[in-house]
C-alpha cells in the first residue's frame, strides 16, 4: 500500500503482438477471460504536454483483485509505451492506482514532484488517466486512473467475471467504438 497513491490495482504490460500475449496469458498462465478492445477510442491524449494521435489495442483481465492490462500501440505516435519498448522491450510498463477522486490524486502526485509523461481521457471527463515519470524506479511507470464513471463499472465487471471464470471463451471482443461505448451488461 502506498501512502501517496493507495493500493496497486493494475499491472500494465506493453507488447508488440497482443494476440501472442493473449495466447500466453490465457493458455499458459490460464488468466482470464480477457476483454479485448481492438481499437481504443481516446477523447484526447498528450505526450509530454503535446497532443499525440496514439492508436492502440488493449486487453484487460483480472488475476484475483489485480487487473492485468496488455497494450499494443498500433502506430508510431509519441507515447510512453513506445519509450518503454525502445528502452526495455516488452514487459511490465506501469502499475496503476485507481481513484474516484482523480483530481485530488493528480494534484497530490504533482505536488510530490511527479512529472506527467503522458495523459488522456477515455469516455468523458470521468475517464481521465495520467502516467508519471519514475526516474528513481528503473522501468516501471506509475499510472493513476479515474474510475468514478463507466470505466470503473466496466473494471468491476471484468473482476466479477474473472472470479468465476471456467476457462471458456477466454477472449471477449468489445465493440470497435471503444471501451466506454459498450455497457458492462452487453459484454
Amino acid at each position: 500500500m502506498s501512502a501517496l497513491f493507495g493500493k496497486v490495482c493494475q499491472n500494465g504490460y506493453v507488447v508488440r503482438d497482443i494476440d501472442a500475449a493473449l495466447k500466453f496469458w490465457t493458455e499458459t498462465l490460464r488468466v482470464g477471460p480477457f476483454f479485448l478492445i481492438p481499437s481504443v477510442k481516446v477523447d484526447w491524449f498528450r505526450y509530454r504536454g503535446v497532443d499525440s494521435a496514439v492508436e492502440m489495442s488493449i486487453a484487460l483481465a483480472n488475476s484475483g483483485d489485480l487487473q492485468i492490462e496488455l497494450i499494443q500501440q498500433r502506430n508510431d505516435a509519441p507515447s510512453m509505451y513506445l519509450d518503454f519498448l525502445a528502452r526495455h522491450g516488452e514487459g511490465l510498463q506501469h502499475m496503476s492506482y485507481w481513484s474516484t477522486d482523480y483530481q485530488l490524486l493528480y494534484d497530490r502526485a504533482v505536488a510530490a514532484g511527479f512529472t506527467v509523461g503522458h495523459e488522456g481521457q477515455i469516455g468523458g471527463p470521468r475517464g481521465r488517466f495520467a502516467y508519471f515519470d519514475t526516474a528513481g524506479h528503473a522501468g516501471t511507470v506509475i499510472e493513476i486512473s479515474d474510475i468514478s464513471g463507466s470505466k470503473g463499472r466496466f473494471f468491476e465487471t471484468i473482476r466479477t467475471v474473472a472470479a468465476t471464470w471456467d476457462g471458456s471463451d477466454p477472449i471477449r471482443v468489445v465493440g470497435r467504438r471503444g471501451i466506454m461505448a459498450q455497457t458492462p451488461q452487453g459484454l
